[in-house]
């Protein structure tokens, strides 16, 4: 795995590093570093790479304005809307 630099961390962090999707209920298979949540938002089911337990985040709210850092592989909310940062 390559080290990044400050300029392409920086880059991400501003959704200039690659897509990023932004979505409501239907379920995201992408690979994302990040997920900002733009509405008050509740998380069906979640897949985290070497997460031991993601699924305490199942059934969870998440307040408008939330951002999770982690290398997410598979989200789906009940409601709210999002924007996933994509590998």
């Amino acid at each position: 795995m390559a080290y990044k630099n400050n300029t392409q961390l920086l880059r991400e962090q501003l959704g200039k590093e690659g897509a990023v999707d932004v979505f409501t209920t239907a379920a995201q298979t992408e690979s994302f570093y990040a997920i900002h949540f733009l509405n008050d938002s509740v998380i069906t089911n979640c897949t985290i790479t070497a997460a031991s337990n993601d699924a305490a985040l199942d059934g969870k709210t998440m307040p408008a304005g939330t951002v999770i850092f982690a290398p997410f592989t598979a989200i789906t909310l009940t409601s709210g809307l999002a924007i996933g940062y994509k590998n």
